[in-house]
């Protein structure tokens, strides 16, 4: 817990130890702890793209997108819907996919490895059959590269159009390197290394996707039913339009959620939302503790 005197001050605190805690989970400190200041090899080094843009306060737009479109393949949706719990345990899957996030990209080498490894080994029982009768397991490999590529491009898209210190184009690329380096630990088969590449591979899975009940349903839950108290709802609602403004016309259409709003003033909203996340939880280089 922060500890401040100055008014102001003590409000950031607030807000930031709240937000904090949302994503990072009751341990957060300890992991945080953990994360940046156990001494070793990384994977990545400081001021690499992939530690700016995961740094920063746009992630919470991109990782919102990330989910929304990723739900639009039926066999990936089958999976989270069967076995993640994010309608009864919301928080607890952000913490774990937060902790794993943080873990590969400011841990250290042997921290990212085990948790690849035990990401691995909890999909290996991440299995079933979607809704039309068709097998999946999470540790398919053509299913991991499609996650992947809409993480990539989430993150990217975010970061983009919020991010404190956009990427050049070469940086750009490189994020993509980078980060399919955790893509390729997980066991993904088709991994791009360049944006032109991400574009390219999110175009060649269009002919799978599909918006199923289950994916318009998770999207509901998302932006119109979040687990928050209604206090809370009035600016998540800011960060949910930003993130339903970035995604292509396409997904927003086959999910039912391209409103006027979302259209007409969903960047501006998301903006606002980004900057008072950072505001309260300070800048990516703040809070990048391994410099």
């Amino acid at each position: 817990m922060t500890v401040v005197a100055n008014p102001v001050e003590r409000v950031r605190a607030r807000v930031g130890d709240a937000l904090f805690t949302k994503v990072a989970g009751p341990d957060g400190e300890a992991a945080r702890d953990r994360i940046h200041l156990t001494p070793g090899p990384r994977w990545f080094i400081a001021g690499s793209p992939i530690r700016r843009v995961h740094a920063d306060a746009a992630m919470f737009v991109g990782g919102l997108r990330a989910l929304l479109l990723q739900s639009l393949h039926p066999l990936a949706m089958a999976g989270v819907a069967g076995h993640s719990g994010y309608r009864s345990d919301p928080w607890g899957r952000l913490a774990r996919t937060s902790t794993f996030l943080a873990t590969t990209t400011f841990g250290t080498a042997e921290d990212a490895q085990a948790m690849v490894d035990r990401v691995r080994a909890v999909h290996e029982r991440v299995r079933g059959r979607a809704p039309d009768g068709r097998p999946y397991r999470a540790s398919d490999p053509h299913l991991l590269s499609w996650v992947h590529v809409a993480e990539a491009d989430s993150f990217l898209a975010a970061h983009r159009r919020y991010g404190e210190r956009p990427l050049t184009p070469a940086e750009a690329d490189e994020y993509v390197a980078e980060s399919g380096r955790i893509a390729r630990a997980l066991g993904a088969d088709v991994v791009p290394e360049t944006v032109a590449e991400v574009t390219a591979c999110l175009e060649s899975y269009r002919p799978e996707l599909e918006a199923t009940s289950e994916a318009r349903d998770a999207a509901r839950f998302l932006l119109r039913e979040p687990p928050l108290p209604w206090p809370a709802r009035p600016p998540y609602r800011l960060l949910a339009a930003g993130a339903v403004a970035l995604l292509p016309p396409w997904a927003r259409t086959a999910l039912d959620i391209d409103t006027w709003f979302s259209r007409t003033v969903g960047g501006a909203a998301g903006a606002v939302a980004v900057r008072a996340v950072r505001w309260g939880m300070g800048t990516a280089e703040s809070r990048d503790h391994t410099r």
